[in-house]
């Protein structure tokens, strides 16, 4: 059965143009023995490649936005977006344990507000200064009506590529084959809808509130607009950190589309273990509200948002602890959230929600 549900978009058929891609690009790959210069070799589990020059080892990952570009155009902020651009291609390097380090963006608009660019660069740099990256390289392309979007002002996508190289302690990426029953699974709490799911976002707020649902009061000091716009957390120098510390997880998993199941399964799928995960952070207010007014099963919250739970890390039990002290010391909320199991499942209980997904 597709999984399109109230969303409007089928996850089923999106991983299955995922896989023809990602299987047309292999037919690209080199062997070392073969060629020098640029290998491409894929690690199993994550969204990034890595590329070998000499003794260098160099991830690569691309991404954009979406449509929660939007909230951007119906609020008039635009110097937030940066944290989201990095966070999906920076925290897709960490995933396998890559140390980001630059940035290339490419910005497709209908036409040019001079004003409105520098916002989104403004807001680019702050997130670059805080992920320790440098903006390398950028395009801004006017592409006419091939671009539109909510309003008069400028319409606009916003994709990026990331580079990172793996730490010297670290003889491979993280790829999830070291993960095995017993490890603890610790989760990083995010505070925000990140970068996903926001077309079952804006149905709801349609449907709830009409066309101007933007500009409806959240609470006494901001709207829904502005609530739904809190910039994704950028989870990277945590985990750079942890690493430089001498921990190196054996998995990682950053919640993006497909929520903690299915992005999980990426972690555990070299291995065929399950994990039940029962000590979860709890799904932000803002979440519980928008499963409220929409009437939105947590069967399809989970699916799609990250539910207050930004990132997912595999460690040793031994190592949970110095994980929770660094994550702490670095203004980073962290806990237990669950543990590696024999079985195949993926088990998800928080509050009264008990979800099991087989794989």
């Amino acid at each position: 059965m597709s999984n399109q549900k109230q969303s409007g978009l089928d996850i089923d058929l999106g991983n299955l143009c995922s896989k023809d891609a990602f299987d047309w690009a292999k037919t690209t790959f080199r062997n070392r023995e073969n060629k020098s210069g640029a290998i491409a070799l894929k690690v199993d589990g994550v969204f990034s490649n890595m590329l070998l020059f000499g003794n260098q080892r160099i991830g690569i990952g691309s991404d954009g936005i979406g449509t929660k570009i939007e909230l951007t155009e119906r609020t008039g902020i635009y110097n937030t977006l940066g944290y989201d651009l990095v966070a999906m291609v920076a925290d897709d390097l960490a995933t396998a344990g890559f140390e980001p380090t630059s940035i290339s963006n490419i910005i497709d608009v209908d036409k040019l507000d001079r004003e409105i660019i520098n916002e989104l660069m403004k807001g680019l740099a702050e997130a670059c200064n805080f992920a320790n990256m440098s903006i390398t390289g950028g395009e801004i392309a006017e592409l006419g009506n091939r671009i539109n979007g909510w309003g008069n002002k400028m319409h606009f996508n916003w994709c990026s590529t990331a580079i990172g190289t793996l730490p010297e302690n670290m003889s491979k990426p993280i790829d999830g084959s070291g993960v095995k029953p017993g490890q603890v699974i610790i989760s990083l709490r995010s505070r925000g809808f990140r970068s996903n799911g926001f077309s079952l976002l804006r149905r709801t707020m349609q449907a709830a509130f009409g066309d101007n649902w933007h500009s409806e009061a959240y609470n006494s000091e901001k709207t829904w607009g502005e609530a739904l716009l809190t910039p994704s957390l950028i989870y990277c120098p945590l985990i750079s950190k942890i690493i430089a510390s001498g921990i190196i997880p054996e998995g990682a998993a950053h919640i993006t589309g497909g929520g903690l199941a299915d992005n999980f399964r990426r972690v555990l799928k070299t291995t065929n273990y399950g994990c039940v995960m029962n000590d979860l952070w709890e799904p932000l207010e803002v979440m519980q509200r928008v499963m409220e007014l929409g009437n939105i099963a947590a069967e399809d919250a989970y699916l799609y948002w990250n539910m207050g739970n930004g990132m997912l890390l595999v460690v040793e039990e031994h190592e949970a602890e110095k994980v929770l002290q660094i994550a702490e010391s670095e203004n980073y909320l962290a806990r237990k959230a669950g543990h590696i199991t024999e079985k195949s499942d993926i088990i998800i209980e928080c509050g009264t929600v008990h979800l099991k997904y087989e794989y």
